[in-house]
């Protein structure tokens, strides 16, 4: 069995900053791909940002110089630092890894005041 749980979500004001983590545990083989969806209710679900097992990275254009993603391979972690947050990003944040299969966190509540 394996688990992915996120955390850090909030509530914070524009212009603010919060650090999502999510990590994965359990019975799950190497990790190649770790990253985080997003999606607000009626929408799909919109990549935010993806980090492989060898360091390559993607980001949504939306995000691109206010999000940091990173990971700690060794803990089976990835992190999503959120900085200069907008009300727009208000969303559920989803983690994902893939393995021999991709496996779907939770999700976590991000709420941006303006």
């Amino acid at each position: 069995q394996v688990q992915v749980v996120e955390s850090g979500g909030g509530l914070v004001q524009a212009g603010g900053s919060l650090r999502l983590s999510c990590a994965a545990s359990g019975s799950i083989f190497s990790i190649n791909v770790m990253g985080w969806y997003r999606q607000a209710p009626g929408s799909q679900r919109e990549l935010v940002a993806s980090i492989t097992r060898g360091g390559t990275i993607n980001y949504a254009d939306s995000v691109k110089g206010r999000f940091t993603i990173s990971r700690d391979n060794a803990k089976n972690t990835v992190y999503l630092q959120m900085n200069s947050l907008k009300p727009e990003d208000t969303d559920v944040y989803f983690c994902y890894v893939i393995s021999n299969r991709i496996y779907w966190g939770q999700g976590t509540q991000v709420t941006v005041s303006s």
